[in-house]
């Protein structure tokens, strides 16, 4: 892939972080003070659908087409910018029609669209990877990746079939919202971004040998892991032990990657010792995530997780803020997609402080609603948090004009 085209979609991207910070600031502002003339619902809308296509479905496509560059043509590669442009103008255009008129014709359509054009990438990346060597760490993570996005848009057409037809069941609709999250966070994204983290490990027969056990101890797992989702349903004893079971293996899995990429980590030289902190600490993250999840499956944690809205807001902000939009950072920083100086880094770890007041006043939120108690100042606090959030995103994004 060239240079200037790779350069040039990693800044695109960088910039649908910042407009994802942007409106998530909006809806902080929204809360703690007053701006009537925004639909708060539009805004959030707007917001998690721009993140998940604008952002990190736009950078994670990049990046894989990056990837594949090094085992096929140049003109096999050039096709997928079509591709980009079709997927970043369909994100916009979602953006604006979001905030305009919330759930509408428009926004629908190119909901809609950006499912199709997903498909169209994963068609066109999994014919191309047959050009990519079988011994490959990332190959099979790349190709359950796109598996499972597909696989989440069922959840996103039960949606559209109860709009359509004007029959919305509670159960029904809570269980295709948490489909479609559960297969993108856990799936789409989460498959990728493990394809992408293995192509930083040197491939030894050791390595190779683990991460195909770890492969599918994760790959295996992911379907019956949708069911930690709707333990709030009435679930049969055999279902809600393939719950459990599904969150023990993943857990397992879990440690032995973490086992495998830290002893690699101690070697390579390629790391720098803060990226290695910052790698530490989405590791941190990601082992909070899946013992929360191991946690659910107890009838008391689980009424707690799914009974308060600020619980809900920590766990999907954990995951796409600080494991995911983390991680695809650190990923730039480390292969030096983005202009490292020292402004840059120093933007980054304003990014980091933000993350982490974001998430520490969200968790704190949510234990004290268990005793339904207000932090006083908790939304101005949040609106602070995401001011620094965007501050730090903003720097990274403005400095990050040298071609790398």
């Amino acid at each position: 892939m060239k240079k200037i085209s790779l350069t040039y979609w990693i800044k695109i991207s960088l910039f649908s972080l910042f407009i994802v910070a942007l409106l998530g600031t909006l809806m902080r502002y929204k809360i703690a003070f007053e701006l009537p003339f925004l639909a708060q619902k539009n805004i959030q809308h707007a917001h998690s659908h721009f993140a998940f296509s604008g952002w990190v479905t736009q950078l994670l496509m990049v990046l894989m087409v990056r990837y594949l560059s090094q085992y096929t043509s140049e003109s096999k590669i050039s096709k997928y910018n079509i591709l980009f442009w079709v997927n970043i103008i369909g994100a916009y255009v979602m953006l604006i029609s979001f905030i305009v008129q919330g759930y509408g014709f428009v926004s629908i359509l190119f909901s809609t669209i950006s499912i199709f054009v997903f498909v169209w990438f994963a068609v066109w990346f999994y014919k191309d990877s047959k050009e990519i060597p079988t011994h490959s760490l990332s190959k099979k993570w790349f190709l359950a990746s796109l598996f499972f996005g597909i696989i989440s848009s069922i959840g996103t057409f039960a949606l559209a079939y109860m709009m359509a037809t004007k029959n919305v069941p509670q159960d029904f609709y809570l269980s295709s919202i948490y489909f479609y999250l559960h297969f993108q966070y856990n799936g789409w994204f989460w498959f990728a971004c493990t394809g992408l983290f293995m192509s930083l490990l040197q491939t030894n027969h050791l390595i190779v040998r683990e991460n195909a056990i770890i492969f599918k101890l994760f790959a295996l797992s992911c379907l019956p892991a949708y069911l930690l989702s709707v333990l709030w349903l009435k679930l049969p004893a055999w279902v809600y032990s393939l719950a459990v079971i599904s969150a023990i293996i993943q857990v397992i899995a879990w440690f032995k990657l973490v086992k495998l990429s830290f002893s690699i980590f101690k070697i390579n030289q390629r790391i720098s010792v803060f990226l290695k902190v910052l790698f530490k600490g989405i590791a941190f993250c990601v082992t909070l995530k899946l013992l929360l999840q191991f946690g659910s499956v107890f009838p008391v944690l689980s009424k707690l997780a799914f009974g308060f809205r600020p619980i809900v807001i920590a766990y999907l902000h954990l995951v796409l803020l600080a494991i995911i939009s983390g991680f695809l950072l650190t990923y730039l920083y480390t292969n030096e997609l983005i202009y490292r100086s020292t402004k840059t880094m120093f933007f980054l770890v304003i990014f980091i402080i933000g993350v982490f007041l974001n998430e520490f006043l969200l968790a704190l939120q949510g234990i004290f609603s268990f005793e339904y108690v207000l932090i006083p100042y908790a939304n101005e606090l949040l609106f602070v948090s995401a001011i620094v959030l965007l501050t730090g995103i903003s720097g990274i994004v403005f400095f990050n004009q040298k071609k790398v």
